[in-house]
């Protein structure tokens, strides 16, 4: 699916949120702030069983992230903090949704090969900017070797584990415990793509 890599098409959805938000005079890292707490909100609702509720907050969570990109780049406030800010906030919401909707729906296994598969699948590309590099960075948005590499990432994450819940409220055979298994093994087969490619295209590139 990879949505990332159709981050440009989908900006006619995202983007209304953060030239509001701009209007408004919300600073970015403020909005990343945000994003944080409505994951963290949401994690709480789906720990309560308030399955409609975690998956707005986590709805809204995800559009404040892609919005404070938007209000950067419009405020011409991009920062290397405000990067690294934004890398640590996604990460922390993903592990805190993950792990609280996966322990309690899945299992502990699955829940911790789910938020390991998460957390591995975004910080191969850091290791890539490391160790291999980049092609550009552009207004703060790296170009890397990995951007189209993979097929199931961070949106998927979400859009899955929201569809999932909406079964689980409806009392569907298939609801959050399959959702988690599913994301899981999505994640595990997508990271090995991208391995796979680095091997590839670099496994016998020698210093």
């Amino acid at each position: 699916m990879n949505l990332t890599k159709r981050r440009e098409s989908l900006k006619k959805v995202y983007a209304p949120v953060g030239t509001l938000l701009y209007k408004l005079h919300f600073p970015p890292n403020l909005i990343t702030l945000l994003s944080l707490l409505l994951g963290m909100a949401s994690a709480y609702a789906f720990y309560h069983g308030k399955l409609l509720t975690g998956s707005s907050f986590l709805l809204l969570s995800g559009l404040f992230d892609l919005a404070d990109g938007t209000v950067a780049r419009l405020s011409e406030k991009t920062s290397k903090f405000g990067a690294v800010f934004d890398w640590i906030a996604d990460k922390w919401v993903d592990g805190f949704v993950l792990g609280t909707v996966g322990y309690f729906y899945a299992g502990p296994f699955t829940a911790i090969t789910a938020v390991t598969a998460s957390m591995l699948h975004s910080f191969i590309k850091p290791v890539v900017y490391s160790e291999i590099g980049y092609e550009a960075r552009i207004k703060g948005k790296i170009k890397d070797p990995l951007e189209g590499v993979g097929f199931f990432g961070r949106p998927e994450t979400h859009i899955t584990l929201i569809i999932f819940a909406l079964f689980e409220r409806m009392n569907a055979p298939f609801g959050l415990s399959v959702g988690i298994k599913l994301i899981a093994l999505l994640t595990l087969l997508s990271l090995l793509m991208r391995i796979l490619y680095l091997y590839k295209h670099f496994g016998r590139s020698y210093e």
